[in-house]
């Protein structure tokens, strides 16, 4: 997932929520994803019009009155193209959704995410983590007894370690969750669950 890709994700994922003004987005963006958290309005407001331009977002302007001092309020709303937007991205498997950067975005918004794909993120997650753990115990120590290198080499290996066991987990409370789908017969939303009232069975 390219950055400018991902950032969009991650606003229509924040509209998907509330309609949010500038200033919001950017603080939610800033201080609940680490991804942008060096985000500027330089790059968030032409992400904005970039939206807006592609009828994903839509802008109120809330106009001020001419005796008052206070700056015009813009107000962003996703709209149903940009719901159908989000739902695509959230629906994508690819290697870059497990990336480092995206993978943070994506678990972000995994509350609007189908669980196969959920899993499918997860996994490859997993054994991207597992490789470069495979690879840090292989690589060959420094020519000279340098304790530092020694402790930050296991202090890298530690951490990786307790990631893998986080995603262990994860996925471990994934494949015990039922999964439901929409209008199927686990689905105790199913008309066959819920029959229509009678005379005799209001």
């Amino acid at each position: 997932m390219r950055r400018r890709e991902m950032l969009e994700f991650a606003v229509l994922g924040l509209l998907h929520e509330s309609p949010l003004h500038g200033y919001e987005l950017r603080r939610r963006l800033n201080t609940g994803l680490g991804a942008f958290r060096a985000l500027s309005f330089g790059t968030l407001y032409p992400c904005l019009a970039s939206l807006q331009g592609q009828g994903l977002v839509s802008v109120d302007r809330d106009e001020p009155r001419a005796t008052s001092s206070r700056r015009q309020r813009i107000t962003y709303t996703i709209t149903d193209a940009g719901r159908e937007a989000f739902a695509a991205l959230a629906g994508r498997t690819d290697p870059g959704s497990w990336a480092d950067e995206a993978f943070d975005v994506r678990v972000a918004f995994f509350a609007r995410t189908e669980r196969e794909v959920r899993v499918r993120i997860l996994e490859g997650r997993r054994a991207r983590l597992a490789e470069q753990l495979a690879a840090m115990r292989g690589a060959e120590g420094p020519s000279r007894g340098d304790r530092w290198t020694a402790a930050l080499r296991a202090h890298d290996e530690d951490a990786v370690e307790r990631a893998l066991r986080w995603l262990d987990d994860l996925l471990d409370a994934e494949r015990r969750t039922p999964l439901v789908r929409p209008g199927s017969l686990s689905d105790p939303t199913h008309p066959a669950f819920n029959p229509p009232p009678t005379k005799e069975n209001p």
